[in-house]
């Protein structure tokens, strides 16, 4: 395990693109090395790799590619402990605020009916090796993607997001729908904006892909624990044959949980007024058409062992997020806003969605 670490390192002092990663609940723990800057891209998601998408479908995606791959276990370190309360900034209260009522007086004149909004809060970092924040990262969130993505001509990002975008298994995909957040509790109760804003999400999701032709079936509604938030989840499950990846992609990302609805109207109402570039924020990212054999026995031939051939993805919403640049780290958040929603509690809402990355960097 400390050669793997040592060989990011390494690779990261040397300006060289790489990524790292975690499954949630898993404890094997990726890499993907570059052996030179350039940038390689996914045009249509038949390439293989590790993608790393924008928000905004129209720019390019990164694909980092699986020539030379390396894979340790990772044992939770019980030694990485953080107990100090994490400070809420609210430098960016007012401006936020108003952004929500604009979007609320939008949503009630128009056809609207939810949009997602973000902003940036800006901390000064401490820890500057990005390894470290990412063993930090792995310790304390098992249960969500955790990754360390790098590339000297675009820059570090980190995270650990709860939001599978899409898993796909030859042709068999899951997919959830997630909205409404609050503090994790023994007793969460949820109120009928969340039920709302989770129930359009399962919606649009459902219906976009039977556009497609592609039929699917739902879970029952249940709280998903990510760090101290809990969020309403219903997973999607399903086949496609007359589609490919990249038509299953379009159709899912941006997702209503990270852009609104409809999806055009609350795009366009995101690039208008939130005044600044997600670039990778509430883009997606992962393993993409990643090749695996395994052996098994054919029944009634006795010593005969053939080879099955598996084509997988596991795509993230890049959500609880950070960009670190030399010794600031930019830390992403947002929330969904509906007619009935309350600007003062969104703003809340995203100062403790900030937390998660915060825990890391004030250990």
């Amino acid at each position: 395990m400390t050669d793997f670490f040592t060989k990011i390192t390494d690779q990261f002092a040397n300006k060289l693109p790489f990524v790292a990663y975690r499954k949630p609940n898993e404890s094997s723990v990726n890499a993907l090395f570059q052996a030179d800057s350039t940038i390689n891209y996914a045009d249509d998601y038949s390439e293989s790799g590790f993608v790393f998408a924008p928000f905004d479908s129209k720019e390019k995606s990164i694909l980092i590619p699986f020539d030379n791959c390396l894979s340790t276990i990772y044992v939770k370190d019980e030694s990485i402990t953080n107990t100090e309360d994490v400070e809420l900034n609210f430098s960016d209260k007012q401006s936020y605020e108003g952004l929500v009522n604009n979007a609320i007086s939008t949503i009630q004149q128009t056809d609207l009916r939810k949009v997602v909004l973000s902003r940036i809060e800006e901390s000064a970092l401490n820890e500057t090796c990005p390894i470290t924040l990412f063993k930090r990262a792995m310790s304390y969130y098992q249960n969500a993607f955790v990754y360390v993505w790098y590339h000297p001509e675009i820059g570090c990002w980190l995270g650990a997001t709860p939001e599978v975008l899409l898993t796909t298994r030859n042709n068999q995909f899951k997919t959830m729908a997630l909205a409404g957040t609050q503090l994790f509790s023994d007793n969460v109760v949820w109120e009928n904006k969340e039920i709302e804003e989770q129930q359009i999400v399962t919606d649009y999701i459902v219906e976009s892909l039977k556009d497609r032709h592609v039929t699917s079936n739902l879970s029952d509604s249940y709280t998903l624990k990510a760090g101290h938030l809990a969020h309403l989840r219903t997973d999607i499950t399903g086949s496609f044959v007359r589609v490919n990846l990249g038509d299953i992609i379009s159709v899912l990302h941006p997702t209503p949980a990270v852009c609104g609805l409809p999806k055009l109207e609350s795009k366009a109402f995101i690039l208008e007024n939130e005044l600044y570039n997600r670039t990778f924020y509430t883009g997606f990212l992962g393993e993409l058409n990643k090749t695996s054999q395994r052996h098994k026995n054919r029944r009634n031939t006795e010593n005969f062992a053939y080879r099955i051939t598996t084509k997988s993805s596991d795509l993230y919403v890049n959500l609880r997020c950070m960009e670190l640049k030399n010794d600031t780290v930019k830390i992403y958040v947002g929330g969904g806003i509906t007619a009935s929603s309350n600007p003062e509690k969104e703003f809340i809402e995203t100062c403790n969605k900030t937390k998660t990355m915060k825990k890391l960097i004030i250990s």
